[in-house]
């Protein structure tokens, strides 16, 4: 079923989705025998898979307690939005001055292929392809010390960007505004390249916010009618 050389990821990618389609809800155990069995892997890799979750800020680890789902909390996910804004617009900018053609024409085949595909691919397969034109931009720089940092703060908004990309779900915004900022980057162009990612990502906050909000309602809710139908 996996890949011995990548199984922790393989694992950990797994529960990724299964959080992010809403399988497991915040505050959720993950009970680390019972889902290893389940997976079909042994309690070695679910447990490393449990860690790499928790250092994105999708699990909370407990002592001598399952590790549990967590809840979006908006001030942390506003905090880091804000980094990796400022990290998105400093790949762009170094990607204007060190992209290679080979960095160009692997970003122009991301846009492309999510122009062709977007509404008949499934809307988590094709986020988790927008946040690889992200992190293409930030390889582009050819600055490992940046891509790194950048890669850490996406995966710790992992979870509130995907419940934001799947609420304002656009092909032709999302293709139009990818295609600015490599437009910016193919012309060189730093301040273009800036401008685009600040068209792009400017709202990101608030639609985090609006999702958080709504999933937060969502869940008093579930919570109010379960207490009902136990009386």
């Amino acid at each position: 079923m996996y890949d011995d050389a990548t199984l922790a990821e393989q694992v950990a990618q797994q529960l990724r989705r299964s959080i992010l389609r809403g399988d497991l809800l915040p505050g959720d155990p993950v009970k680390e025998r019972d889902t290893a069995t389940a997976m079909g892997v042994s309690r070695t890799p679910m447990r490393e898979a449990i860690r790499i979750l928790s250092k994105e800020g999708l699990l909370v680890l407990r002592p001598s307690r399952s590790p549990i789902v967590a809840e979006l909390d908006f001030k942390s996910v506003s905090d880091q939005a804000e980094v990796l804004i400022a990290l998105e617009k400093l790949s762009a900018e170094l990607a204007c001055k060190y992209a290679t053609e080979a960095d160009l024409t692997k970003l122009q085949r991301i846009v492309d292929h999510m122009a062709a595909h977007f509404y008949e691919t499934d809307p988590l397969d094709m986020f988790e392809i927008d946040m690889s034109f992200h992190t293409a931009i930030a390889a582009a720089s050819h600055n490992l010390a940046l891509a790194e940092t950048h890669r850490s703060y996406l995966q710790r908004l992992w979870h509130a960007r995907y419940l934001a990309a799947r609420q304002r779900r656009n092909r032709e915004r999302v293709v139009t505004q990818h295609n600015a900022i490599l437009d910016a980057m193919r012309a060189r162009n730093v301040q273009a390249a800036r401008d685009a990612i600040d068209a792009h990502l400017w709202q990101l906050a608030e639609d985090i916010r609006q999702q958080i909000e709504t999933h937060s309602i969502a869940a008093e809710m579930d919570q109010i009618q379960t207490q009902k139908a136990g009386e």
